[in-house]
């Protein structure tokens, strides 16, 4: 967990998906996210979690359905929502941690 630890410690904001392959919402999440990134750029960053694969950093978290997203600045836990979204809004959430 120590490169997680170091990449939502930056100052930059990062939204954390947590995601499984076998989840359908996850999977209609993907140009959700790829229109967030193209929107925001270098303004947020963007990682994937397979909580299958991590279920270490899944449990620190409680992740109990996915997708799960949490938007970490800092190390801090600014914001976390289950279930899918649009991208206006998944972008009005991040905003103001920029």
């Amino acid at each position: 967990m120590g490169k997680f630890n170091e990449i939502i410690n930056s100052d930059t904001p990062t939204l954390v998906d947590f995601t499984a392959s076998w989840c359908g919402p996850c999977k209609a999440m993907v140009p959700v996210l790829d229109q967030v990134k193209n929107e925001m750029g270098k303004e947020v960053r963007i990682i994937k979690i397979d909580v299958d694969q991590n279920p270490k950093v899944a449990d620190k978290f409680k992740i109990r359905g996915v997708p799960t997203f949490i938007l970490f600045k800092k190390g801090e836990l600014i914001w976390r929502q289950s279930g899918g979204m649009d991208t206006k809004t998944m972008i009005s959430k991040i905003k103001p941690s920029v």
